[in-house]
């Protein structure tokens, strides 16, 4: 996997307007990156996993979130920091890893990822996203049923995308939107790392045959113009 190219070839064909982010999930004992952020040691208090997100893709930063850095029960019943999760609602298994399976969660922008990610993570707007599902139907690899409940798009995220093995189409939840500054008009889209170059090549393939992002609109057509702005008859 050439994450340069994987990031060239996002910024060429969905532009996306924050950077798109590699994922990586460590067991205990696995070494960290050299140069990361841990929030308790580095920034001085813990944070919610969807921070950590917002802090790769709007700051360009390598952050490295522990069960003592991470201070929300999504984040923690998603990453399996938690030895009891509840059943039911944030305990949905799909969303959520076994207790005890990973350490940390590392993020980072791709272009400044020095390890092979699990899955690749990006805030896109709905025609980003389109072509994105466009890439992933044709070629890619495939596209999981969207479950859009807007509760714990941070499981989706981290857990859904590594248990399925395939493309997520993740509607925000209240608390990234709130805690990580997701904005009204940004969806999720994520790539688990058996599909990234298949999703790279689909992206090129699909654009080669006319889909196109931005979007091309139909402006090749005489205007059906006001009667104030047509050019009188003896002008």
């Amino acid at each position: 996997m050439d994450l340069k190219k994987v990031n060239e070839t996002l910024n060429t064909y969905i532009r996306p307007q924050t950077f798109p982010i590699a994922v990586r999930l460590f067991a205990a004992g696995e070494a960290l990156p050299a140069k990361v952020k841990i929030p308790v040691r580095d920034l001085g208090y813990p944070i919610a996993l969807c921070q950590a997100w917002a802090l790769s893709r709007r700051h360009g930063m390598v952050v490295a979130v522990g069960k003592e850095d991470q201070c929300c029960i999504g984040g923690h019943i998603a990453m399996g920091f938690m030895d009891h999760p509840p059943q039911g609602g944030l305990g949905d298994d799909s969303k959520n890893h076994e207790p005890g399976r990973y350490a940390y969660m590392v993020s980072a922008p791709i272009d400044r990822a020095d390890f092979e990610p699990d899955l690749i993570c990006l805030f896109v707007n709905s025609a980003q996203a389109m072509r994105l599902a466009q890439a992933a139907a044709n070629g890619g690899g495939g596209i999981a049923p969207t479950l859009p409940s807007g509760m714990g798009s941070c499981g989706d995220i981290a857990a859904r995308t590594v248990k399925t093995d395939l493309s997520q189409f993740i509607l925000p939840s209240g608390g990234t939107r709130v805690y990580a500054s997701t904005q009204d008009d940004e969806l999720i889209f994520t790539i688990p790392k058996s599909k990234i170059d298949l999703m790279m090549k689909a992206l090129q393939d699909t654009h080669a045959i006319g889909f196109r992002y931005p979007v091309l609109t139909d402006v090749r057509h005489r205007p059906n113009l006001p009667p104030f702005l047509e050019i009188p008859k003896n002008a």
